[in-house]
This record gives C-alpha cells, sequence and structure tokens, in this order.
C-alpha cells in the first residue's frame, strides 16, 4: 500500500540535493504539493545559488508534479519567515515541514573556528526552532500537520572530526 499525500503542501528544507531532495521526490510521487528550498551551497556551507532548487522543481514538474523553488537561508526567522510566506502565497496551507537542511564543516574541536561552528549549529539548530516557530501557527490555522525533524546516529556515536555536526543532531533529537 502506498501512502498518499494528494493535495497536501510539504516544505523540505535542504532538498536541492541529498536525502531532501529524495524525500522531495517522493512526496511529489505520492501526490504532493512541494516547496523546495535549498539555499543552494555546497555540504560544508560555502557557495549558494537558487540552481539547486530549481533543478529539483523541474524534476518534479518533469513527473507531472507541482513544486515552487525558495532559496531563503534557514539560519534566520527572516529567511524562515519568507520560505512561509512562499508556501502560503502558492498553496494557502502547509501540511508536513521537513526539517532537513544542514552541513558538515569538518575539522577537530581545537582547529575548527568559532565561525564554523557557529554555522553548523545555526543550519541544523536555529533552522529547527525557527521552522517549529513559524509554521506551527500557520499548521494550527488550517487543521494540523506535521513537523519531522532530521536527525543522526552521529548525535549519539560522536566523532571528533565532526563534533559540531554530531553536536546539532544531539540537540536537534533532544528538541524533538
Amino acid at each position: 500500500m502506498t501512502i498518499s499525500f494528494e493535495n497536501k503542501v510539504v516544505i523540505v528544507t535542504g532538498s536541492g540535493g541529498g536525502l531532501g531532495r529524495c524525500h522531495a521526490l517522493q512526496f511529489a510521487q505520492r501526490g504532493a504539493k512541494l516547496v523546495i528550498n535549498d539555499l543552494g551551497g555546497a555540504v560544508d556551507g560555502s557557495g549558494g545559488s537558487s540552481e539547486a532548487a530549481d533543478k529539483v522543481v523541474q524534476e518534479i514538474k518533469d513527473m507531472g508534479g507541482e513544486a515552487i523553488s525558495n532559496g531563503s537561508s534557514v539560519t534566520d526567522k527572516e529567511g524562515v519567515q519568507k520560505l512561509v510566506d512562499d508556501a502560503m502565497n502558492a498553496y494557502g496551507r502547509i501540511d508536513i515541514l521537513v526539517n532537513n537542511a544542514g552541513i558538515v564543516k569538518p575539522g577537530d574541536p581545537e582547529n575548527q573556528t568559532t565561525e564554523e561552528y557557529r554555522l553548523t549549529m545555526a543550519v541544523h539548530m536555529d533552522s529547527t526552532f525557527f521552522g517549529c516557530k513559524y509554521v506551527i501557527p500557520v499548521m494550527a490555522k488550517t487543521g494540523g500537520g506535521s513537523i519531522v525533524n532530521m536527525c543522526s546516529i552521529a548525535s549519539v556515536q560522536g566523532e571528533s572530526y565532526v563534533a559540531a555536526y554530531c553536536a546539532a543532531k544531539g540537540a536537534i533529537e533532544a528538541y524533538s
């Protein structure tokens, strides 16, 4: 039995590639309308362009689905508010939020800069907080919904070379 998401509106952060793209395509194959959010940076958080999100939107449209692109940063309230506003302007509701955006800034704790650590935490934890903060009231007004916060086994296994990533995923696990 295939679960249908017909006429559901789904936001997937960090869906220009990797797991986010896979999540988005699966929702689209099951009838959901998608908001593809991706800042377009590399796995380490560098760079940025709307090309990755636009490409996934085109993939969804090519399979007969419906999607819009959003290139907002999910690390701050303004970016997430724009993401929510874009979804509401396009579809009038939000049924599911997948807080998937993430980066990995490799480095031993003693060699990682404060900025690299803070960016890692912002992309993972701040985006989860802001996503929940701005989507929950919208979902409440339109009859409810679901939020999926992505964490990782790295939160319990830990690895020194990606300690900030592990800490961020642990924070998400505890927050959920």
